[in-house]
């Protein structure tokens, strides 16, 4: 309970400060929590709100399973091979600072403005960042559990899954977190040039209107559905996956 008072406490210090700010301003440039609430409340009773944070959902999960799956197999590829690292290490600088942008400009320009596209760009942004920490990983796998699969004969699958792949789980949980904060972003900009729905054409739609306060609702919305997935999925799932560490010291 104490710790979640302070949180708490933090929250309702911050909607005091925006009043405040609201009040002072007297404007439409800046609503206060309660204009904003309203339209957040009427916007989820017309069932606009659940329709656009859906569809968003769903292209940021689809992006998220096609970067963690290319980039951590092309990151084990380059992890554990120098002569391949070598060979494509440029590629990966070169790819890690393309503007996001561009990727999503190019994408719509020749693949045309459709839902593949879109995901693809999305996609296509964080396998760098998903290949640079899974090949810090597989370059930090500790050699002597090798030697030990190697003493009792393990299959490459069987090293795979249990002497490779549990060593990569902390870069995995750090690739997938630090992906969905990326992709979370990167998929707004996607709705918004491209895209006939979603919280991101949704927020363009509301600024050509000037419409500040179903702009913060929608953000908050979109927010809070993030902070839920953290909280309640990742979390518990990063924990779950690292309890073999806690065990390995306890003995």
């Amino acid at each position: 309970m104490r710790r979640a008072a302070l949180p708490l406490l933090s929250f309702a210090l911050l909607l005091v400060l925006w009043q405040a700010a609201a009040v002072q301003a007297a404007s439409r440039v800046l609503p206060g929590p309660d204009a904003v609430f309203a339209v957040l409340l009427r916007e989820a009773a017309s069932g606009a709100l659940v329709h656009h944070l859906g569809i968003t959902l769903l292209r940021v999960a689809a992006a998220f399973v096609v970067a963690m799956a290319v980039g951590g197999a092309v990151g084990l590829l380059l992890g554990r091979s120098r002569t391949v690292d070598r060979l494509f290490g440029p590629w990966l600088v070169l790819f890690l600072n393309v503007p996001a942008l561009v990727v999503i400009v190019l994408a719509y320009v020749w693949f045309g403005l459709t839902e593949s596209a879109a995901i693809g760009a999305v996609a296509v942004n964080k396998i760098p960042n998903v290949v640079v920490l899974v090949r810090e990983g597989a370059r930090a796998a500790d050699a002597r559990y090798f030697e030990m699969a190697q003493v009792y004969r393990f299959s490459p699958l069987d090293r795979l899954r249990h002497v490779l792949l549990p060593q990569l789980t902390p870069y995995f949980a750090a690739a997938a977190r630090s992906g969905l904060a990326l992709i979370w972003k990167i998929v707004l900009v996607v709705e918004m040039l491209g895209r006939s729905d979603g919280v991101g054409f949704q927020i363009n739609l509301l600024f050509q209107m000037f419409d500040v306060a179903g702009i913060l609702a929608y953000t908050i919305a979109f927010v809070a559905v993030v902070q839920v997935l953290e909280y309640a999925v990742l979390q518990p799932t990063e924990a779950r996956l690292l309890r073999w560490r806690d065990v390995r010291a306890e003995a």
